[in-house]
């Protein structure tokens, strides 16, 4: 077809308003399964400790004479516990004339950059919770670090031996009685080959942790990809249910094993995807020395400042009734 004769048209056009819609569409996953779901407590130093306990063990010769003296049994002293509190932040500075003019969604403004960075926050400490990292102790120019949990599980894992180094859990421990704990103070050792998880490993898993507590893990937190491998487990159809769950803000699948049922959650801010936690509540928590807090920084220009911080500790109550599953292919 052929266009008239002094047909006016867009091109070359110098007073055509843009289109830009007033909506931003960002991609912002910020589910954060171990963080939501372990306790909150309070710490009070920058050295947050707590106790824990076990019983005496079993005796099958307690039988007793008639009338006999009674003797006092050993009482054991509990193991005392600690963790570093970590600091993180995260600081928005906007320049004043970004304020001022107008953008899309309001995306100049103050309180839609907080809140970015308030989900952004809450991912770093997912990481945290779940990172690999011994407890360091602050110093004049150096940060401190809070213990994550895999320096804590050693009486429940599942893992790879027999590698270059081979897997080994933490050597760090503190004995209560007969029992001993994970104390924070040693990362694990990874193997340095990986294989799949097995069905065989969350049963297993299972059984020691109810061996171990007498407890079934509420959750076992999954890489996006170990979730997809859980779910072509090979037992019977049955032992899997689809729940959603209002408090985590996410779906999952219910796993039936002979010591009771396991919610496998994906989650994808694990510090690394080839680790696998089963927690039981109320055995993890977080303590917060200072929580969640917006801090105006001071004015030094034409710019406004504020700072997003929080100061944590992860609290491994009794690891006895949680554990992991190490070395997979994640």
């Amino acid at each position: 077809m052929t266009v008239a004769t002094n047909t006016a048209q867009t091109v070359g056009q110098v007073n055509l308003r843009e289109d830009l819609s007033n909506k931003v569409y960002m991609v912002d996953p910020y589910k954060t399964p171990a963080l939501n779901m372990a306790a909150k407590a309070k710490a009070e130093a920058i050295y947050h400790e707590w106790d824990t306990d076990s019983l005496a063990a079993q005796n099958l010769a307690n039988a007793q004479i008639q009338g006999d003296s009674a003797t006092a049994d050993a009482v054991a002293a509990t193991a005392r516990l600690g963790n570093y509190t970590q600091i993180s932040r995260k600081v928005v500075s906007l320049a004043g004339t970004l304020q001022a003019v107008r953008a899309a969604g309001a995306t100049n403004k103050m309180g839609y950059q907080l809140l970015k960075s308030t989900k952004a926050l809450k991912r770093d400490m997912e990481g945290i919770i779940t990172n690999n990292a011994a407890r360091t102790a602050p110093g004049a120019t150096t940060a401190a670090v809070t213990a994550g949990l895999p320096a804590w599980i050693t009486a429940n894992t599942e893992f790879q031996t027999g590698g270059t180094p081979s897997g080994a859990n933490p050597t760090g421990t503190t004995s209560a009685g007969t029992e001993t704990f994970g104390n924070g103070t040693t990362a694990r050792t990874d193997n340095s080959a990986t294989s799949a998880i097995t069905e065989a490993q969350v049963d297993a898993l299972a059984q020691s942790i109810y061996q171990n507590s007498g407890e079934s893990p509420d959750y076992l937190l999954v890489s996006s990809k170990n979730k997809q491998l859980i779910s072509k487990f090979a037992g019977p159809g049955t032992r899997f249910t689809r729940v959603e769950d209002k408090t985590l803000a996410t779906s999952f699948d219910e796993y039936e094993t002979d010591f009771g049922t396991i919610r496998i959650v994906p989650d994808l801010f694990l510090a690394r995807s080839k680790d696998c936690f089963a927690i039981k509540k109320p055995y993890l928590a977080v303590a917060y020395l200072r929580p969640f807090q917006t801090v105006p920084l001071a004015k030094t220009g034409d710019a406004d400042q504020k700072m997003l911080i929080v100061e944590y500790a992860v609290e491994m109550r009794n690891e006895r009734a949680c554990g992991g599953i190490f070395d997979t292919t994640g």
